[in-house]
């Protein structure tokens, strides 16, 4: 059996988790808002029109911050068509996806649902086709106390207190040439200095995000950055990042190391920033907000023909993810935890039924996809700090990455209850991997508090609205080829082939 072992060590902090890392996204796009978090009428809506079983799942999907309203859509979007008398709200060409935008949601609406699934909001505002003035006008309506035109009108709505939103985006992807409002880095860089001075004269204290790269296969990746970064280093707190990854032609091994180029995303653009901040003589450090990432298809998405109609909420990118895809997204978790120095806020894009964790059936029932199961048990289990590991490891040829970990892991420990977890991948297709665990640094008495696998004889297993429980996480000893065992400081692993672990352990 191939075999892997790993040491791990309280005092090889990397940083303390970061509870926005565990971020999602909740876009006008296609129906992640509409017959998604929001269906007056469905038999499960509540007061406000918002579905109680997606409620319900988001939360124990242990989102703790949402990013909105976009996304390409922000980059076109006027935020005052979606406040006051819903009669009254105009009815909008979204250019980004094709559609009709009806404004039924908007600020308003999405604070009232974030307070109901107590996430923290991410607010993106629209640097494509507005600017300084624009993002001035959403902020004194979402923040400004009162005594203002816009504040009042806030409150003349319904919302006598401000909604505190602290993390803005300046734009969306405008490094893409398919954003409504595509800039250089240039204009870019002077447009995102001047909007995020403005908004410090009017909130000292907000945390900014700058667009970064929209994937590092942009011929800008890095350049845009930099330049970005020399207009407003200052001025800003993150720079983003965005990355999708797919299986292409049956390469399941490549598919399976898509953490490898994560890794190379986030460690290239912090060089990057801190190569510019050095430049500026200054000491302080840009993070990263990985504001968008997960598995998606996009090469179907390409290939389709646009919609001829302009349609209200049409079924766009609706991807249905099997075994792989959940070991994939389970990794990718991996790596942004293991940069918890600098990547300290991210979204899993996006929430419901776009690319999403979650499923519904307008007028039906909402059923979690397979990769709801490894970020939700990360959520709950990464507590404390993040553990740096080396791993010693057998490797393999991948096309697209080259030589790449078969096994890949990082850990946590919570000094607070003494609780270490460790979250691992196998990405060998076909065998398993014993893995041998270290945990004599923490002393004597720590036994196996839980240990959770996905895993499958098909990896390509998906859930579906008849089979929601068709790819479950379900206890180490009961996946085949899978088994723990704890012999005094040293555990023993057993990962299966195409999997995703995590296990933690507590004091007795």
């Amino acid at each position: 059996m191939l075999r892997a072992r790993v040491a791990l060590n309280p005092a090889a902090v990397v940083a303390p988790v970061s509870r926005r890392t565990f971020g999602s996204f909740v876009e006008h796009m296609g129906r992640c808002v509409y017959t998604g978090i929001y269906e007056p009428g469905h038999p499960l809506a509540d007061e406000d029109g918002f579905r109680t079983d997606v409620l319900a799942l988001a939360r124990e999907l242990g989102v703790t911050m949402v990013r909105y309203p976009g996304g390409n859509f922000v980059s076109g979007y006027r935020w005052e068509d979606g406040v006051g008398p819903r009669e009254q709200r105009p009815r909008r060409r979204d250019l980004a996806w094709r559609s009709i935008e009806t404004n039924e949601v908007g600020i308003d609406e999405f604070a009232k649902w974030a307070e109901k699934a107590e996430v923290e909001i991410m607010y993106a505002v629209n640097l494509g086709t507005r600017g300084v003035q624009e993002a001035l006008d959403v902020h004194e309506y979402v923040n400004h106390p009162e005594g203002t035109a816009l504040s009042e009108q806030r409150r003349a709505n319904g919302a006598e207190k401000p909604y505190g939103i602290k993390l803005w985006c300046l734009g969306n992807e405008l490094d893409g040439p398919w954003q409504t409002g595509h800039k250089t880095p240039e204009e870019y860089g002077l447009l995102a200095a001047g909007t995020a001075r403005a908004l410090r004269q009017a909130e000292p204290d907000l945390e900014l995000v700058a667009c970064g790269s929209s994937s590092s296969s942009m011929p800008t990746f890095g350049t845009w950055e930099s330049t970005v970064l020399e207009h407003a280093y200052d001025l800003v707190d993150y720079v983003s990042c965005h990355a999708y990854y797919e299986e292409h032609d049956g390469d399941l091994g490549s598919f399976l190391a898509s953490a490898v180029d994560m890794d190379f995303f986030v460690d290239s653009i912090v060089a990057t920033a801190d190569a510019v901040g050095a430049r500026l003589k200054s000491t302080k450090k840009i993070n990263l907000s990985f504001d968008e990432w997960n598995v998606w298809y996009l090469s179907r998405f390409q290939n389709a023909p646009l919609p001829e109609e302009w349609k209200v909420a049409p079924p766009v990118i609706e991807d249905q993810y099997n075994v792989a895809d959940a070991v994939v997204v389970g990794n990718l978790l991996i790596s942004l935890l293991r940069h918890s120095d600098r990547v300290t806020a991210a979204c899993q894009a996006q929430l419901v039924n776009v690319i999403a964790p979650i499923m519904t059936e307008p007028g039906g029932p909402a059923w979690k996809q397979t990769i709801f199961h490894p970020f939700a048990k990360t959520a709950a289990l990464a507590k404390g700090d993040v553990l740096r590991v080396h791993i010693d490891t057998p490797t393999y040829e991948t096309a697209k990455y080259g030589a790449a970990p078969l096994v890949d892991a990082v850990a946590t420990h919570d000094a607070s209850t003494g609780d270490v977890t460790l979250f691992a991948v196998n990405r060998d297709v076909a065998n398993p991997v014993e893995f041998s665990v270290d945990l004599s640094a923490f002393g004597a008495g720590l036994t196996v508090a839980e240990a959770w696998t996905l895993a499958d004889d098909d990896v390509y297993a998906k859930n579906s609205k008849d089979a929601p429980e068709r790819v479950v996480l379900r206890p180490i000893g009961e996946v085949p080829g899978g088994s723990v065992a704890l012999d005094g400081s040293t555990a023993t692993l057993t990962l299966p082939n195409v999997s995703w672990s995590a296990i933690r352990f507590t004091r007795a």
